[in-house]
């Protein structure tokens, strides 16, 4: 539990330190989503994004897994830092694609990841899920093949809906 705080710890502080030397737009967001993760979960969450250019985005975000394992329900805090990647400079909204390369983890496993977002509302991503330890959920090995599909919704839009 020590090395999942401890890696926690130096990625909040690396992507701390990416915002404070420059001036950064900050956007809210909701996200909602599926995850595999050995077990099919939903996923409830928020994020911060972070740009200063539209050719890289920097997001962190938490969440919770929700889903049945070992035929228990159960729930797993997730904490994500993705950075989006667009190389053509200097067409703001145009851009419709994004290469993301990022990392999630929970109590239970760390998990590198890359994958593809539309206009960053729309992720869809894959990894492979290291375990912390021997840690398991409700008898269940949380290893391996790691796909996510999220959906953001900026809270501007949320709000302007219910004008």
């Amino acid at each position: 539990m020590m090395n999942f705080r401890s890696a926690l710890t130096v990625l909040f502080i690396f992507f701390l330190s990416i915002v404070a030397k420059a001036q950064y737009t900050m956007h809210k967001m909701v996200s909602v989503g599926y995850t595999y993760q050995n077990q099919s979960f939903g996923e409830v969450g928020g994020k911060l994004l972070f740009l200063k250019n539209d050719d890289v985005i920097y997001r962190l975000g938490g969440s919770a897994l929700m889903g049945s394992a070992g035929s228990k329900f159960a729930i797993m805090p997730k904490l994500q830092a993705d950075v989006l990647l667009n190389f053509e400079k200097n067409v703001d909204f145009y851009h419709s694609y994004y290469l993301l390369i990022g990392a999630e983890g929970t109590n239970k496993y760390i998990a590198p990841k890359i994958g593809v977002t539309l206009f960053g509302l729309l992720d869809l991503a894959g990894g492979y899920a290291f375990p912390i330890g021997d840690a398991r959920l409700n008898g269940k090995e949380m290893k391996g093949l790691n796909v996510n599909l999220t959906l953001n919704i900026p809270t501007v839009f949320i709000h302007d809906m219910f004008k």
